[in-house]
């Protein structure tokens, strides 16, 4: 028998789960009520900060609760051109402008967007990192779907129902500086989880990856592996349909 290989002991330890205990709260948008469906909620962004682990700033955004006398403080993703001192504004009566928080359906199409919703009421699930956004690509002739363009560049038809924040996420151009030194890396994956440094299967011994040992760090059989196969062999390229690299790239319509 071979030791438990990593990616079967990620499962199960606490290990590897993500150091949470600095970290400032759940971000999410306002929980939907009456006042952001049939008009606005006025917020003010209290404070910028940072949160640990995570690329991009938050914002804390106070509002007035519509029912009892006291304040309500949520945690966003800060967007790009916020401030401390900004009211933004919360429903499908707000005006499309950096910050504010309307549903998709009520943008113009080419708004660029950050925080989406997936299905609506979920609180905000798409570009959510520093630098990214969505844009609003088309809506649905009913009105009740809008296609949005995700970071990755793949489209998604949503309800039109579902909320996001005009602007992109700050923060952006966090990848352009380079690492430089392993050091800079150790701090990085510190704040997130044990997912750094990595040691690659052939360059381990046979007992503890499908990939090590041999006389050279060699792997010494094809990568790709079954769908079916147990989880101590789920190493490599796990039910590759294709292999290899991607030639010759399809052409853009204009």
């Amino acid at each position: 028998m071979g030791r438990v290989i990593r990616g079967s002991r990620k499962g199960k330890s606490l290990i590897f789960t993500a150091k949470t205990r600095l970290r400032k709260g759940a971000v999410k948008l306002r929980a939907v009520d009456y006042a952001e469906r049939q008009g606005y909620m006025k917020g003010l962004i209290k404070n910028i900060i940072h949160d640990p682990g995570r690329g991009a700033p938050l914002c804390e955004v106070v509002f007035h609760d519509p029912y009892r006398y006291k304040l309500k403080k949520e945690l966003w993703v800060a967007v790009e051109g916020a401030h401390t001192g900004q009211f933004v504004y919360c429903g499908s009566k707000a005006q499309l402008a950096i910050g504010n928080v309307l549903p998709v359906g009520k943008m113009p199409e080419g708004t660029v967007i950050s925080m989406c919703e997936e299905k609506a009421t979920d609180r905000g699930r798409y570009a959510r990192a520093s630098g990214t956004s969505c844009m609003v690509v088309g809506h649905s002739d009913d009105g009740r779907k809008s296609r949005i363009r995700l970071p990755s560049g793949s489209r998604k038809s949503i309800p039109s129902t579902c909320r996001a924040i005009v602007g992109i996420v700050a923060g952006g151009g966090r990848m352009d500086k380079p690492v430089l030194k392993a050091g800079n890396n150790h701090h990085k994956y510190r704040v997130k989880r044990n997912s750094w440094p990595k040691v690659r299967g052939s360059a381990m011994n046979p007992v503890e990856h499908p990939h090590g040992g041999g006389n050279h760090q060699h792997v010494g059989h094809p990568t790709t592996v079954s769908r079916a196969s147990v989880a101590g062999q789920k190493v490599g390229l796990i039910a590759a349909r294709r292999t290899g690299l991607l030639r010759g790239g399809q052409k853009l319509k204009k």
